[in-house]
């Protein structure tokens, strides 16, 4: 096991109870935890989202209906997400500022607190989302040079990239401005190079260069690690710091929010990673990435040579496999390989080692974030923060 669970039983907001006994399911847990905050995170950016510049945006992406272009499978996700959850970050923010309370250091500023929160520590939640939503749509440009017929007309696909570029920087424009507006140095700073790890950790994934090198760079765990902190829990982990620093808490909270936000953005991240493979039904071909943490677990068990062979073998006779778009862009669908190729891959990953041990990852991880809670008093957000972790640590 990479760490030991903690101290089990124990219920109620005071009790923070180990990884094994379980929680809610996550709909519910975000559910509740929405009242706890005092309304509905889906609604958090709306402001900007319903903005006339906006409007203009989304009525121009209509163009794009039709075609395989991946800002519509974006767009989709601001209206309704019920897995991945977009707004769960903003969320998470909320949650550890209402957990903090007020500062004991300046209180002349606690009638700005509405629901136990502040309202700069609320902007601080619109920003972290709005600059996560941005970077979800400029990760929706594609690659003109390796479009299909079937993906849709040249011109519209030119033209949904276009719309990705000025959309994404339409929102984290919004979101910087917000974020001068707060006045406070520190927090400027730490967002600021939040953005600065999430432009690095997207740049380390899209930094494949040639067929060659994808067959023969190797990733280790503490690579994957280092690869998902830039990408995945950068932002939150810092947007949980500047909340604490909005209200004035010491360096100790501070560093407590940090280590849950990293801690926890890390368990969701494998948990998501985990999911084509840990998912009850057989038929299920959800897309999964070569570079997830149960492959890379699966490489290091297994070795670098014995993996690309299986990668080979799968591949079959006759039958060409792109490698570098499996590694450059590595989510492998039935569109991708052939199916005999797909779940040959697959079952080759779930009958070694890795899967078991991203799972233990994930929970380590996940006891990281409750550990750090111990440093908060007892209430519903603490509870509702713990909830959280069970919510993506729980596996079928």
């Amino acid at each position: 096991m990479w760490g030991a669970l903690l101290r089990r039983g124990g219920r109620g907001p005071g009790c923070l109870r180990g990884l094994a006994s379980g929680g809610p399911p996550w709909s519910q847990v975000v559910s509740e935890a929405e009242k706890i905050v005092g309304y509905p995170t889906s609604f958090m950016s709306l402001r900007c989202l319903l903005s006339d510049e906006l409007s203009n945006i989304a009525m121009q992406v209509r163009k794009l209906v039709g075609t395989k272009h991946p800002l519509l499978d974006t767009a989709r996700g601001f209206v309704y997400d019920s897995r991945n959850n977009l707004q769960m970050r903003g969320l998470v923010v909320l949650l550890i500022s209402k957990a903090a309370g007020p500062s004991t250091a300046d209180i002349s500023f606690q009638h700005n607190m509405v629901s136990g929160i502040y309202s700069s520590q609320r902007s601080l939640a619109e920003i972290t989302e709005l600059i996560h939503t941005a970077f979800l749509v400029h990760r929706g440009i594609v690659n003109i040079g390796e479009l299909k017929s079937c993906d849709g007309p040249l011109k519209d696909m030119q033209f949904g990239n276009k719309m990705a570029v000025l959309s994404g920087d339409f929102l984290l424009a919004n979101a910087c401005t917000s974020l001068a507006q707060l006045q406070n140095t520190k927090v400027v700073e730490l967002i600021s190079s939040a953005i600065g790890d999430l432009v690095q950790g997207i740049y380390y994934e899209n930094s494949k260069s040639s067929e060659e090198n994808c067959l023969t760079d190797d990733i280790c765990i503490s690579t994957w690690k280092e690869q998902a902190f830039l990408s995945h829990s950068a932002l939150l982990a810092k947007s949980c710091q500047a909340a604490m620093e909005l209200a004035k808490h010491s360096a100790e909270i501070q560093d407590m929010a940090f280590q849950y936000g990293k801690h926890m953005s890390m368990s969701h991240k494998l948990h998501s990673d985990l999911q084509p493979f840990v998912k009850e039904s057989s038929t299920d071909t959800m897309a999964f990435s070569l570079n997830s943490a149960p492959a890379v677990l699966h490489q290091e068990f297994l070795g670098r040579e014995a993996w690309i062979k299986q990668i080979r073998e799968a591949q079959g006779k006759g039958n060409i496999m792109d490698y570098k778009k499996l590694f450059s862009n590595p989510f492998i669908r039935r569109t991708l390989v052939s199916e005999k190729a797909y779940f040959k891959l697959q079952g080759a990953i779930k009958a070694g080692k890795g899967v078991t041990s991203a799972i233990d990852l994930c929970r380590f991880h996940g006891n990281r974030a409750l550990a750090a809670l111990e440093r908060f008093p007892p209430s519903e957000a603490r509870a509702a923060l713990a909830n959280i972790v069970y919510a993506v640590t729980r596996f079928p």
